[in-house]
């Protein structure tokens, strides 16, 4: 099992799918180094991180910056598998809302 690919989010503890899909199907995209990107309603970054342990075990830790409505934020958060084709985890702002969500893999 493998934690790099693209993620659809289909949940998030703090926001509802009309805010999180507002924009785009919202994702959650890791790279087999630790980088990538996100998109959830108005906010958007890149993750810079790394994984540890293997297979289901397997986990990002990262920080990331991007925008929120366009203003400059930042934070961390962590990602695991829950099964080969669902990606659970937190995304937390500096000092602001900390969501658990849930990603199903994407389709290639």
């Amino acid at each position: 099992m493998n934690l790099a690919g693209t993620w659809h989010i289909q949940s998030m503890a703090l926001w509802d799918k009309d805010y999180f899909n507002m924009v785009v199907q919202a994702y959650i995209t890791i790279t087999p180094n630790g980088t990538g990107s996100f998109q959830f309603g108005l906010v958007s970054g890149m993750l810079d991180g790394s994984i540890s342990g293997q297979g289901k075990q397997a986990t990002l830790h990262f920080s990331w910056e991007g925008d929120d409505e366009n203003d400059p934020t930042f934070g961390s958060g962590w990602c695991q598998l829950k099964d080969s084709d669902t990606l659970e985890g937190e995304i937390e702002f500096h000092f602001g809302d900390c969501s658990g969500f849930e990603a199903i893999r994407a389709s290639e």
